[in-house]
């Protein structure tokens, strides 16, 4: 898609996204940095390439197509050759009840491609548009597995002669364009386009193993020959500024990459074993929008509790849970929520996951002194109106930051604790007076992360009467009143459309059942037997979180200052209308969101 120069104004100032005086800034910017206007808007964050586009389609009267490209199924999307696609930038997306195939492309005003696609797929043909973007993430969808695609390139690779483990990596083994440097790139590519969130590269005795952590779950994806590790590692150090002669000490990086047109960070660290080096690298999409509230999963009780929180002018907001259960991505939403340019947002991380435009974000450096405590230290003297600290890990950091909530700024920060009643205690612990915990926790959020099952291929039955006992003990539905509970908290999800942004728009329908009664369970879902090739046969896909939003209310304060233990606390938050996350999870499952046995397995094992 091209847009000119006079059509990007005019689109800009009908939206009401530019007066004059800007547009003039603009076609100066554009003069001296040689660009097109079109794109420059887009990155200067004036408008984004979704919104330019949507305005753009309603100009030329042509439909906007929202693309998932993980939701195209394979047999659709080769309606039209690989080849054919890359070339005019188009591709099938679906297909609807008339049998006419949907076409979206970046260009519509292109006669050219249009007939030749007539030709190609016949005259049943609904022409969109979509991003740029999100049909070169469709185009990526061709490729074959990365099994298929490594042993091509390291098969490329094997007339040259092999190294011994010790030798020294030769220059030309990590070139750009050696067969090396090729297989880094694979393996990042696929484990980019699989959604994985660390990609593991392992040495083994006589092998290397490939492994990606994808919706929280390890799994292996490939093995490489012994015989190409070092040049392997040694590539990865290069893209990541670290010592490729150093094997003996752990090292850390980082370094970025650009893929389907969205830029992702990837934190790199070395760890020496027994057998070679072991590399872990991390993968963050610097791209992504933080998401809202009600995508990340918060709704009802947990919802009102906590955009109530972070409304306040001052105070403390706490999230809990152990590693990897999303607390830096409910954090992100939550400030991103206030991001304006009329507050001053700090944050002191460790590391930085997520970049807020428009905050001052610190990490913390131990070597050079610069720890949470030291550092949120010196953001109090940044004139901060919201203070977010990674994690609150000792008691000085958490004194500075309840003194920080007492004094007019909006606290943010993490614990490691099990449950959000356990956090309260765990403050005492580190030496805070009770009097001070009970002046300033706004609310304490409690969290892990669900698997979420495969829209495309999930399956629904009816539970068995030892199931149904099996899940009254587990979630503690003891009578009539606790069952009764449940199917009005199930209502009020139905009402709220809960998990109408977590499931395609086939089964959108289903969110207007109900899987229970005051008398009982009717229906439960699970992963489909064999999976599918959108879930890539494992049932699942994607994550959704699990709350409990603990209200600091005159009841759990009265606890709070006479050192009550965190039953207490709990019981007196569920009597205020808290939802614990076992709950949460359980109202989800009803919704066919996730299944019983993953709420069981975050919440009964602690796994995140």
């Amino acid at each position: 898609m091209r847009i000119s120069d006079s059509l990007v104004e005019k689109l800009l100032r009908d939206a009401g996204k530019a007066d004059e005086e800007k547009l003039a800034a603009l076609r100066e910017q554009e003069k001296n940095e040689n660009r097109p206007l079109q794109d420059l808007v887009v990155q200067t964050a004036l408008i984004s390439e979704k919104e330019l586009t949507k305005l753009y389609s309603e100009e030329i009267d042509v439909p906007f197509a929202e693309l998932n490209p993980q939701e195209i199924h394979r047999d659709t999307l080769r309606l039209i050759p690989e080849r054919v696609a890359q070339q005019y930038h188009a591709v099938v997306y679906d297909i609807n009840d008339d049998g006419e195939k949907l076409v979206a492309m970046s260009d519509p005003d292109d006669v050219q491609a249009i007939s030749f696609l007539q030709k190609q797929l016949g005259t049943g043909l609904q022409v969109h548009i979509a991003t740029a973007s999100q049909i070169q993430a469709a185009l990526d969808q061709y490729r074959g597995n990365i099994n298929s695609e490594l042993t091509k390139v390291i098969s490329a690779g094997e007339e040259e002669e092999a190294k011994e483990k010790n030798e020294k990596v030769a220059e030309e083994d990590v070139a750009e364009d050696s067969p090396i440097a090729q297989t880094v790139n694979l393996i990042i590519e696929y484990g980019v386009k699989s959604g994985a969130s660390d990609i593991h590269i392992e040495p083994r005795e006589n092998y290397i193993v490939i492994r990606y952590r994808t919706d929280g779950i390890l799994r292996e994806a490939n093995k490489l020959p012994r015989k190409v590790l070092g040049p392997l590692v040694s590539r990865i150090k290069i893209l990541s500024n670290l010592k490729i002669d150093e094997h003996r000490v752990p090292q850390d990086g980082r370094f970025k990459i650009q893929f389907s047109g969205a830029s992702y960070a990837l934190r790199v660290s070395t760890l020496p074993i027994v057998d070679g080096e072991k590399v872990v690298m991390r993968v963050l999409n610097e791209s992504s929008k933080p998401a809202t509230l009600e995508e990340l999963g918060y709704w009802g009780h947990s919802l009102k509790s906590l955009k109530h929180a972070i409304a306040q002018p001052h105070g403390m907001v706490l999230v809990t849970g152990p590693t990897g259960s999303g607390k830096s991505t409910s954090l992100f939403s939550s400030i991103s929520l206030l991001n304006n340019p009329s507050v001053n947002i700090s944050t002191v991380e460790d590391p930085i996951e997520y970049r807020i435009i428009g905050a001052n974000q610190t990490q913390v450096n131990p070597q050079a002194g610069m720890t949470f405590a030291s550092g949120l230290r010196a953001l109090l003297r940044q004139d901060p109106n919201i203070i977010m600290v990674g994690e609150i890990r000792d008691g000085e950091t958490a004194s500075l930051g309840v003194q920080a909530a007492l004094t007019g700024h909006l606290v943010f920060s993490t614990l490691h604790t099990n449950d959000a009643a356990t956090c309260l205690p765990r403050l005492l612990d580190m030496g805070i007076e009770p009097f001070l915990i009970a002046s300033t926790v706004r609310v304490v959020v409690g969290q892990r992360l669900v698997r979420k099952l495969c829209p495309d291929c999930r399956e629904a039955f009816a539970p068995d009467a030892a199931m149904l006992g099996d899940i009254a003990k587990a979630f503690r539905i003891k009578d009539a009143a606790a069952m009764a509970k449940i199917h009005k908290l199930e209502e009020e999800a139905t009402k709220e459309g809960l998990g109408s942004q977590l499931v395609s728009k086939t089964n959108k329908a289903d969110l207007t059942k109900l899987s229970s009664s005051e008398k009982g369970i009717t229906q439960l879902w699970r992963a489909g037997e064999h999976g599918c090739d959108n879930c890539n046969h494992t049932g699942y896909r994607g994550r959704a979180g699990i709350y409990e939003v603990l209200d600091n209310t005159e009841d759990v304060q009265k606890l709070i200052v006479r050192n009550a233990p965190s039953d207490e606390i709990e019981n007196a938050a569920i009597d205020a209308g808290m939802m614990t996350m076992q709950i949460d999870g359980f109202i989800k499952a009803l919704r066919g969101m996730t299944t019983i046995e993953e709420i069981l397995r975050v919440t009964t094992s602690g796994e995140a």
